[in-house]
């Protein structure tokens, strides 16, 4: 009796070890779940990790479709432009490590006076066209360095070009190369845009 009295009222030694049980329980099972969500969120950040690396690789993929569709084909249609290119490269790489240039351009087509770079995009963004005038820039540099007098044009090539994005390229001095039906068009900065040389 004094003992219970000395816990207080109503509580027991039974009552509180009970409780202290039941605190344990709980705590047991929330660091199970904390374990188990742990688990979890360790689990979807390598989903989404992988899945981030499967839509890259897929994004490459496709350009690569765009790049290998529309390549071949660039000599003649340039030439209903009045444009003779000789040399058609895919994927050349320019390089100076000396004067720090390094770039590489999707197709590269040329002739005695004029070189066009051609950068191809499945969904073309104006980032893209800022990155292509900063190519054509490296192109200017590497040609001078090497006495190349070639006038330096450049164009863009995408299978999704939005409004904005289009007349930005055009804008800029950027032939605009997308999908018409089975085969593609060539647009001309003309009227107040005119074609950029580097």
């Amino acid at each position: 009796m004094e003992t219970t009295q000395a816990m207080g009222e109503g509580l027991t030694f039974e009552k509180v070890w009970a409780a202290l049980m039941e605190t344990r329980e709980r705590q047991e099972a929330t660091d199970r779940q904390m374990k188990e969500t742990g688990r979890i969120v360790k689990e979807n950040a390598q989903q989404m990790k992988e899945t981030d690396k499967w839509v890259g690789e897929l994004t490459n993929r496709f350009g690569e479709v765009v790049e290998h569709m529309i390549v071949p084909n660039l000599v003649a249609k340039f030439r209903e432009l009045g444009f003779e290119f000789e040399q058609s490269n895919r994927g050349k790489v320019i390089k100076s490590v000396k004067h720090n240039i390094s770039t590489e351009v999707d197709a590269f087509l040329e002739n005695g006076d004029k070189v066009m770079a051609v950068e191809t995009k499945t969904k073309v963004k104006t980032g893209d066209i800022d990155d292509h005038i900063e190519r054509m820039e490296k192109l200017r540099r590497y040609a001078d360095l090497h006495d190349d007098k070639r006038k330096y044009l450049g164009a863009i090539a995408g299978v999704v070009f939005g409004d904005v994005e289009k007349t930005y390229a055009l804008k800029k001095g950027f032939y605009v190369i997308e999908p018409s039906g089975d085969t593609f068009n060539i647009t001309e900065p003309t009227g107040s845009y005119h074609p950029h040389e580097w």
